[in-house]
């Protein structure tokens, strides 16, 4: 009974805390139905495209994490932020000893013995993803940070090896 419960709070917890596409299509209903088939199908892939308006690419991706303004001498250009959180691994580390006391039975003493103990350390922060930047209310600008894949290196007894 118990385990039934649980997984009908997280599956109406996982619904109700989630901004899908068909939600904001719906809350945008008349600017989605005015577009053409194949628009609507990349905006549901979440393909935005220089020209869309605002409100096709909040209908595509949400609301964006961030928002800024920028004045240049051509006019004011509004800039959508999307992010998103990363942790790294930074390294291993002793952050302690443990005592251990270990019972000899040939002496039939006790001996004390300090065993470290280690922890792995993560580094996390936010990244910008995707920058979207509007004049006029549409897309004029599109920045989209494409990972690089990153070299893995182990240490082995014989030297490091990069994977």
């Amino acid at each position: 009974m118990k385990i039934r419960l649980i997984a009908a709070l997280c599956v109406l917890g996982l619904a109700a805390g989630c901004s899908t596409f068909e939600k904001r299509a719906a809350e945008k209903s008349a600017v989605f139905d005015a577009l053409t088939p194949e628009t609507q199908d990349k905006l549901r892939r979440g393909v935005v495209e220089i020209g869309h308006t605002t409100d096709m690419v909040y209908i595509a991706l949400g609301q964006p994490d961030s928002r800024l303004e920028r004045t240049t001498a051509e006019g004011t250009e509004e800039i959508w932020v999307y992010s998103t959180f990363v942790t790294d691994y930074s390294d291993t580390g002793i952050v302690g000893y443990r005592r251990m006391l270990i019972y000899d039975p040939i002496s039939k003493r006790h001996h004390l013995y300090y065993e470290p103990v280690t922890t792995t350390f993560y580094q996390s922060r936010f990244e910008d993803r995707i920058r979207i930047t509007f004049r006029e209310g549409k897309v004029a600008v599109f920045e989209q940070v494409r990972p690089v894949p990153v070299k893995h290196i182990r240490k082995t007894p014989a030297g490091p090896v990069t994977d």
